[in-house]
């Protein structure tokens, strides 16, 4: 039964080499395992994701991959300071300053990875 199944997201990447250099450099994760059709990273408990070589392009017109985060402020900055670039949107609740929107469900903060992929940083 799928209900009983272990899931990952898939991000695709038309560079697993330039992708590598920005999950593992600039994020600072370590991959689980790695082969030519994909790099796998775990990060907190049973969590898993799969960077996979694809001809495919992102969309980036939504959030692919969220990180849950308990102080989403010090995650920015900290992110901001390793060299990433985030996104700024005209939206309620939205802070230019800080890249931070805060919203019912709680505080959120996007940003790209190399290929175009929209990921999230999120603290409920």
């Amino acid at each position: 039964m799928l209900s009983q199944a272990r899931t990952h997201a898939a991000i695709p990447t038309a560079d697993l080499e330039r992708a590598r250099k920005f999950y593992e450099g600039v994020l600072g994760l370590s991959p689980l395992d790695a082969t030519p059709g994909g790099v796998l990273y775990a990060t907190h408990g049973d969590t898993r994701f799969l960077v996979f070589p694809s001809g495919g392009r992102a969309s980036g017109t939504h959030t692919q991959l969220g990180f849950q985060v308990d102080d989403i402020g010090a995650e920015v900055a900290d992110l901001k300071r390793r060299g990433v670039t985030f996104e700024s949107y005209e939206m309620p609740g939205f802070d230019a300053a800080t890249s931070i929107a805060t919203h019912p469900g709680g505080r959120s903060a996007w940003f790209r990875d190399p290929d175009g992929n929209l990921l999230g940083v999120v603290q409920r």
